[in-house]
């Protein structure tokens, strides 16, 4: 008899029922199973399943959990891919899928444009161990023809850059690394589970920060790897179960209730930024407002092409520089000061002296990154009052650099 397989949901449904393992009590939330090891009825049943594990048996909490297990086939389900593996942080899934896959002599390629940790991973730890990284601004076709040769191993870059929100053309890149021979690996944080189908557009694997809006409650830690079954038990879970990187029981359940409402938080925050951004655009104490919705994006074309949303995040670049940033946002009384994203509540940063802070001058300017630059991650306050706290703020900021020059 063929295998039956569970039916085909829309993503806001299995974000509810997916995956799910009752216990003999049929308990209706997820049970939490708070253990490191296993029980076996016997010495041979323990030696046999060392040996290879049956369907939906465990046998060591950095190997796999029953609750852990829910939340990564939730997860990969939603994002449809074959497989998942859950892991302790975001950088523990970008730096897992990246080292559990690459030998000294490999060459990767990135786009320059990453989250600082991210840039650490591949200029620091990667080329320590031998392995060749190329970088390209993410936005230049041509760059990424010239760079990516044949042979190279893999490509990785942040579909929705962090914290500039430049959109990368996934299936255009992805098109030039399958030709070369090249796994495409996307950081998938800024587009989200619920805007992204990174994998219709040619992405191999989607690596999330739980942490940002899969909780989107600023509780816990938490990563994912998502791809086929090949590479996320085959090549991904034997680095990472020995390396010690796997999610604990209680994040897997705290991540799944945070999945349950990820679809409705990330859509009205969503909503909330878009208003934000077109309402701040033009300020006279702003450079720049940067948001995807808006038309004078680079990629705007391509971020309503390849997202079904925008994003949650506004970028700012106050004209006064650094004065002018930290003046702006010690006038908020909103917005939290701190250096999360994708939170109910709304946070706001300076990167230059947060996230990038490690980053030379050169190399944040590079990326567009100047001392006047905040990022805004939208949380699901009431977008009129955000609005009016962040207009009063700006003009408190503008003032002062009137009156400083």
């Amino acid at each position: 008899m063929a295998e039956r397989r569970p039916p085909k949901r829309h993503p806001r449904t299995t974000a509810v029922h997916g995956g799910t393992r009752r216990s003999r009590y049929g308990e209706v939330s997820e049970a939490i199973f708070l253990t490191q090891g296993f029980v076996y009825d016997s010495a041979e049943a323990a030696a046999g399943r060392f040996e290879a594990l049956g369907e939906d048996e465990f046998i060591y909490a950095r190997y796999g959990n029953p609750t852990t297990a829910t939340f990564e086939e939730r997860l990969a389900a939603i994002e449809g891919t074959e497989d998942g593996f859950a892991t302790a942080s975001g950088m523990a899934a970008v730096s897992g899928a990246l080292m559990s896959m690459l030998k000294a002599g490999d060459r990767v390629v990135s786009s320059r444009a990453l989250f600082g940790s991210c840039l650490y991973v591949l200029e620091e730890v990667l080329r320590r161990y031998g392995v060749e990284v190329a970088f390209v601004d993410g936005t230049d076709l041509d760059q990424w023809r010239e760079a990516v040769t044949p042979g190279t191993k893999a490509v990785f870059f942040e579909a929705v850059a962090n914290p500039t929100l430049e959109v990368i053309d996934i299936a255009a890149v992805a098109g030039i690394a399958h030709a070369a021979g090249a796994l495409v690996l996307v950081d998938n944080v800024f587009a989200t589970p619920v805007f992204s189908d990174a994998v219709a557009q040619g992405a191999d694997v989607v690596i999330y920060s739980a942490t940002k809006h899969i909780d989107g409650q600023g509780r816990a830690l938490g990563g994912a790897i998502l791809g086929t079954e090949a590479f996320v038990r085959g090549t991904a879970e034997p680095f990472l179960k020995h390396t010690g990187g796997a999610m604990s029981p209680f994040t897997s359940w705290i991540m799944l209730k945070g999945l349950e409402t990820m679809d409705l938080r990330v859509r009205a925050q969503a909503a909330g930024a878009e208003r934000i951004a077109r309402a701040l655009e033009g300020h006279p104490a702003l450079r720049r407002c940067i948001h995807p919705a808006l038309s004078s994006h680079p990629q705007h074309a391509l971020a309503a092409r390849q997202m079904e949303g925008a994003s949650t995040l506004v970028s700012l670049d106050l004209a006064g520089g650094r004065a002018a940033a930290f003046a702006f946002l010690d006038a908020l009384e909103i917005p939290l000061i701190s250096n999360n994203l994708g939170d109910a509540k709304s946070i706001i940063t300076h990167p230059a002296t947060t996230t990038h802070q490690r980053l030379t001058d050169a190399q944040r300017g590079v990326l567009g990154i100047t001392d006047g630059f905040v990022r805004l991650s939208v949380g699901l306050e009431d977008a009129d009052e955000l609005i009016d706290d962040l207009v009063g703020a700006l003009d408190s900021a503008g003032s002062r650099r009137v009156a400083a020059e």
